[in-house]
Formats: structure tokens, C-alpha cells, sequence
């Protein structure tokens, strides 16, 4: 649930405000971005050079460890979402993920006024990794991005911000022929979203499956270095006859929106509510069955579809959840730190002097000590205490055994982000029940793709699409409704 990438932030709020660029799909790294807390009336710093100079002091200080020096370049907001340990466990993540850190390639600046926007490269053993930093005119780090990155194969020097993934060819069980590809729009003023709608062609009513991505600003096929893997659902679910809706996620869409409000973010505003339209779309939509639309979730998706159908009574036919916890989100990302820090998840250095910190923090979202008024910086990976109150007491297993609607689950025997263990939850409260529906794949990870050997972070920069078995298995569930 949380490529996202190492410690799959299964939480990610900060959301991305002050650059153009994208940030990484992964499923474990939430985007560290802040909007500025206020427009700069100051004087501009100076040039571009010195902006470069400010992006490459920042990276540098990250790589060294030297995180109090990074935090102490940040803007007040910045500093509150992202003080010196957020920042220590980012860069274990991005390490994690992408391998040794082997220096700076090249760095680029784009005038965005009042900011600066600074791209450095920077190269890793797996890939070369844009950062993107956002200076502001006061020479104050505003915000970090992570850009697209390309695979050490095929990685060389880029002055420029990576530009999308280009539209991978299609899974084996996809054709296109099949369906039907068209532009929609999820929800309403301020907050609608780009999305598309798969029709299959032929004649309806079709079942239906909203799909609902993971943690952070994810677009609508939940681009995760070249995967791709809700596009690859939503083309083999259409393949088999199932209208699909998918969408941008609103954390991608209105970032600064959110980050100017980002005390207040929760789980409700960052997944729920949107899923919520979505589906109320999709029985609107000439075509559908009305009476057959499902909430398809992955990760955070799958550990929230529980919630989306208790927000939708009536309107759900029932629910796939795929690699989805029923443990707190807080103590998976620690358990996700603990695993990373092991001999199996490559015994990283940088997770194990992270981990103190990520036990304190989780210990205070667990206990009563946790207020609205507690700082960020107090919190998992710089989230607000908001989103962690608004989980409190939220047990999706339980939430799912209340409601008499088919429930699917998948787990994969190599997830180690959301790892097989978690099924003991869902099958503890549902395991009774005829409607419920699980299937266990062993060669899967939380991409929900096939490999061998204990799953890494730097799997998932490898290209590959959603197994067959579970596409064909998804497909069978939703159409027997």
C-alpha cells in the first residue's frame, strides 16, 4: 500500500503544491511538498544560479545524512510537514528503492514566480531519480518532488523534469477492440477530477467497477515507475466485459488546494468522498447496470473500500480489496521500516537508524496522547494528526462483515507492504460468510506482479503487468455479482 516507493506510504498526504512536476506514483513515498504559507513579498534571492546552488546544497545534505542542515533550509511550512526525521525517512525510501546514491548528474532550474524550480539529477544503482526542489524568492526550500525515473539502463544526464510515462503496450490478456475509451469527469466544483470510463463493446447493461488507487497523489492507472497497474485492470476488466471507471486522485489534481488546508486533510477528503462520486456516476451512466457497480480498491484503496460502502449504502454491489491491511496504517509503515531493515528487505542501514524514530511516532498515534493540536512532525512520515483521528477506531474487516454485500480479497505471498499476515483480519471477520471470496497468489507483490525471491523496493522499477490469474479471477467475481 503503500515505488510508492520504499516505505509505502501508505499514508500520503503531503501533497504537491508549489512545482509543476509530478511526483513519483509509488506506492510508498508520499510526495514531501508544501504550499507557502504565504505569498513572498520578499526580494528575490537572486539568480537562477543561486537557486541551483540552494537545490543541489539540499539534496546534498539529504545524501549525507545531514538532515537537520536540510531542515534548517526549509520555509516554516516546509519544516512543519517535513522536519529532519520526515526527511531522514524519505531518503531512506528513495534509496531503498532505487539503490546506492552515487552522486549528481546535472542540475536545472525553471522560473515559476515567486518560486524556482530546481531539478536535480541524481543518480542511483537502480535509476536516475529527478528531485525537484522548490525555492522560494527568499532562497527558502518551499517543496521536494520526486520526478519519473528512468532505469539505470537506459538513464542519462536530463536537464529537463521527466515527462509522463509513455502509454506501455497492453497486457497480453487486454484487447483493445473490446471496449470503448472515454473521457469523464468524477465529482463536482471545486473538486471534480479527470478520470476515464471503459465501455465494453456490445450490448448492456454491464457491470461496473469503480477502481480506487493507493496512498498518495496517484493518476488514474496508478503509475508506479513503467507500471502501470489500475490501467492494466481497467483494460483486462473491460477486456471481459466490465464497464471501468478510474480517476486522478484529488491529492494529484488539487494540491495546492489541499496543502493550503493540509491540517485538516483526512482520508475522507484524500479517497473517500471521490469514490463515492464515482460510483454514484457510474449507476448514472447509460450502459451500466446501476445495480451491479463494484469498488474495486488497491492498497489504501482496498483498505479503505469497507468505508466507501458504508459512505454509499445500497448504491455497492460489493467490494474487491486487493493488497489491503486490516492492521493501522501507523504500525504497518513500521512494520514496512522493520522489514526494510532486515536481512530479507536487504538490511538497509539507513531503515534501521530511522526506525527509533518511526516507533515513537506510531507509539503516539496509537495512544491518547494524540490531539488535534499535536504537531505534524510528531507524526509518521510528517502527517497531520487530523488524518491519523480521523482513522481512529476505523476497523475495515470489521466495517466489511457489517455490511451483507460479496467481498473480494487478493493477497500476494511476496506483498511485504501489505505482507500475507493481514489476511489473518480479514478472514477473523469474514471467514464464515459464503459471499466472501479469497485468493491467495505466492508469486505476487504488492504490484500485484509476479517475481521470485524476497520482494524489494527496486522491483518495481522493472516493467511488468498485473498477473492474469487475478485479472481472470477478478473478472469471474465481479460478472458472477
Amino acid at each position: 500500500m503503500v515505488i510508492r516507493l520504499v516505505v509505502v506510504a501508505l499514508v500520503a498526504v503531503a501533497v504537491a503544491a508549489c512545482s509543476t512536476a509530478e511526483p513519483v506514483a509509488s506506492p510508498s513515498i508520499p510526495a514531501v511538498a508544501t504550499a507557502p504559507a504565504t505569498s513572498p513579498s520578499i526580494a528575490p534571492s537572486g539568480s537562477g544560479a543561486e537557486a541551483s546552488g540552494i537545490g543541489r546544497a539540499f539534496v546534498e545534505a539529504l545524501a549525507s545524512g545531514d538532515t537537520a542542515a536540510a531542515e534548517a533550509m526549509e520555509d516554516d511550512t516546509m519544516r512543519g510537514a517535513a522536519p529532519a526525521a520526515a526527511l531522514g525517512q524519505l531518503w531512506t525510501q528513495i534509496v531503498g528503492q532505487f539503490g546506492e546514491y552515487q552522486g549528481i548528474e546535472q542540475v536545472a532550474t525553471a522560473d515559476k514566480p515567486p518560486y524556482t524550480n530546481v531539478t536535480v539529477s541524481t543518480s542511483f544503482a537502480g535509476a536516475m531519480v529527478p528531485l525537484l526542489v522548490t525555492v522560494d524568492r527568499a532562497g527558502r526550500v518551499a517543496g521536494l518532488h520526486l520526478g519519473q525515473p528512468v532505469p539505470a539502463s537506459s538513464a542519462g544526464p536530463s536537464t529537463a523534469p521527466a515527462s509522463p510515462v509513455p502509454t506501455a503496450s497492453p497486457a497480453a490478456y487486454v484487447d483493445r477492440a473490446a471496449f470503448r475509451e472515454t473521457d469523464a469527469t468524477v465529482g463536482e466544483a471545486p473538486w471534480a477530477l479527470p478520470g476515464t470510463l471503459l465501455m465494453p463493446v456490445g450490448e448492456g447493461p454491464f457491470p461496473a467497477a469503480v477502481l480506487v488507487a493507493g496512498s498518495g497523489p496517484q493518476d488514474r492507472d496508478e503509475t508506479i515507475g513503467p507500471n502501470a497497474p489500475l490501467r492494466d485492470l481497467a483494460e483486462g476488466l473491460a477486456t471481459a466485459g466490465i464497464a471501468v471507471l478510474r480517476y486522478d486522485k484529488r491529492t494529484k489534481v488539487y494540491g495546492s488546494e489541499m496543502a493550503a488546508d493540509v491540517a485538516n486533510v483526512t482520508v475522507r477528503a484524500e479517497t473517500v468522498d471521490d469514490a463515492v462520486a464515482a460510483v454514484d456516476l457510474l449507476r448514472r451512466t447509460p450502459g451500466v447496470d446501476p445495480d451491479r457497480v463494484f469498488v474495486v480498491g488497491h492498497s489504501l484503496g482496498g483498505y479503505l473500500a469497507p468505508r466507501i460502502a458504508a459512505q454509499a449504502p445500497g448504491r455497492v454491489a460489493g467490494i474487491g480489496i486487493l493488497e489491503g491491511n486490516t492492521s493501522p496504517l501507523q504500525r504497518l509503515i513500521q512494520a514496512q521500516l522493520e522489514y526494510l531493515a532486515s536481512a530479507d528487505g536487504g538490511a538497509d542501514p539507513q531503515a534501521a537508524a530511522a526506525l527509533p524514530a518511526i516507533r515513537e511516532q506510531v507509539a503516539l498515534v496509537d495512544s491518547d496522547a494524540l490531539t488535534a493540536s499535536t504537531p505534524a512532525s510528531a507524526l509518521p512520515l510528517g502527517v497531520p494528526a487530523a488524518y491519523w483521528l480521523d482513522l481512529r477506531g476505523y476497523d475495515p474487516a470489521a466495517t466489511a462483515a457489517g455490511q451483507a454485500i460479496p467481498v473480494f480479497i487478493s493477497q500476494g505471498g511476496r506483498d511485504y507492504q501489505v505482507p500475507p499476515t493481514e489476511l489473518a483480519g480479514w478472514r477473523s471477520a469474514l471467514g464464515g460468510r459464503k459471499d466472501v471470496t479469497t485468493r491467495e497468489y505466492p508469486a505476487l507483490n504488492h504490484l500485484l506482479m509476479a517475481g521470485a525471491g524476497p520482494s524489494r523496493p527496486a522491483e518495481y522499477a522493472v516493467p511488468g503487468h498485473v498477473a492474469p490469474e487475478l485479472v481472470a479471477d477478478l473478472a469471474a467475481w465481479v460478472k458472477a455479482g
